[in-house]
């Protein structure tokens, strides 16, 4: 069994703030990041797959293949977007960073190719500190 790890970026803002809370209570549970006008992160997005090597190619996946698809499900719509008010996802959910991975998770899920490696994971940085991973047995 083999894991691939590719690594990609985006820039999003978001505002944490939960609507079946109080606005005090959201304050105290989200601090700053509960700023009525947003704030964002340089988010960095990895995807990992297991499988088994291809004899012939001598690879996992084509990376190609592999960008493609996060671009298409994920990229392409979260880069430089206000996740609450541009993610449908997001409309009634509060875009913190375990939901995010999630949705990418969803997405990914939902578009899977035939024929591709198991989706094993997704880890989100949402900063240098804030790392948050869905492994396969949580998904």
């Amino acid at each position: 069994m083999t894991r691939l790890t590719r690594r990609y970026r985006f820039a999003a803002s978001h505002r944490l703030h939960a609507p079946g809370l109080t606005d005090e209570v959201n304050r105290e549970l989200y601090g700053k990041c509960n700023n009525p006008w947003g704030h964002g992160h340089n988010y960095v997005v990895e995807i990992s797959v297991t499988g088994a090597v291809e004899p012939k190619s001598g690879q996992l996946l084509n990376v190609t293949a592999l960008d493609d698809v996060v671009h298409r499900e994920v990229l392409n719509d979260f880069d430089h977007r206000d996740l609450n008010r541009d993610i449908a996802a997001f409309h009634d959910v509060v875009p913190t960073s375990e939901n995010v991975a999630v949705e990418i998770r969803r997405r990914l899920a939902t578009a899977w190719p035939a024929g591709f490696p198991e989706l094993a994971g997704v880890r989100l940085w949402e900063t240098k500190r804030n790392i948050f991973e869905l492994t396969h047995e949580e998904q």
